[in-house]
């Protein structure tokens, strides 16, 4: 087994728009390595977001290869990919994605029940998850009661609801102040210490530096990293 949780190997991603053909990704190789923290960085349109949901078997590439844990991602089922996404990997997006009509809680819960975990067992885990993002006051509370540090601190908790190795963060802090993107970012700094492996997206330079690596893209190609 190699030591790389992650390997893209020569990956091109063309989406059909209208009839026309529009390349968002390159000729792409990149390898990321069990608990590194990497952060991608590149102008808007570069392929940031479409690459990583390729990592996170969101989407397939046009032609290429993706590994996750030695597993080759390209011709999966869609059942097999989403055991990988639901077994292996946790999301968090800029915009939270929390479900409005339910608490801290049931929000957290949420993918643990595709996990068909019992329900005493989600809840538990919930709350100690939620402790550990500093919401242990905040659990009843629907995200509309909830600030945006506050609302993505439970997005980080649902994604590492069911353990994932992996973290793959989509411009995190992209809505938050100063302070809130300190606090978010101290935690994924936490969540790399205990060996996960983060993968971010990001604008923000400033966010980035948490990292251990930066890579760059631009015009779907990686330029650095």
């Amino acid at each position: 087994m190699s030591d790389n949780v992650v390997l893209v190997e020569n990956v091109n991603k063309v989406y059909q728009l209208g009839g026309m053909a529009v390349p968002v990704l390159s000729k792409v190789y990149l390898a990321i390595k069990k608990k590194e923290f990497v952060a991608i960085m590149g102008p808007s349109g570069s392929g940031k977001s479409s690459l990583l949901n390729l990592i996170g078997c969101l989407d397939r590439p046009s032609t290429g290869k993706i590994f996750i844990d030695d597993t080759d991602t390209s011709n999966l089922s869609d059942d097999e990919l989403a055991k990988i996404r639901g077994r292996k990997i946790g999301f968090v997006f800029q915009n939270f994605n929390l479900l409005a009509r339910l608490n801290a809680i049931r929000n957290v819960e949420l993918p643990m029940i595709y996990q068909e975990i019992p329900k005493q067992k989600r809840i538990e885990r919930a709350k100690l998850l939620l402790r550990d993002v500093g919401l242990e006051d905040r659990m009843m509370h629907r995200p509309t009661e909830l600030s945006g540090g506050e609302r993505q601190r439970v997005s980080i908790a649902r994604a590492l609801a069911n353990e994932p190795s992996i973290i793959l963060a989509d411009e995190p802090t992209g809505n938050l102040d100063t302070k809130a993107r300190d606090q978010i970012m101290k935690i994924f700094k936490n969540l790399h210490d205990q060996g996960r492996t983060i993968i971010l997206v990001t604008h923000d330079i400033r966010t980035a530096q948490y990292a251990d690596r930066t890579i760059r893209i631009e015009d779907g190609r990686i330029v650095s990293n």
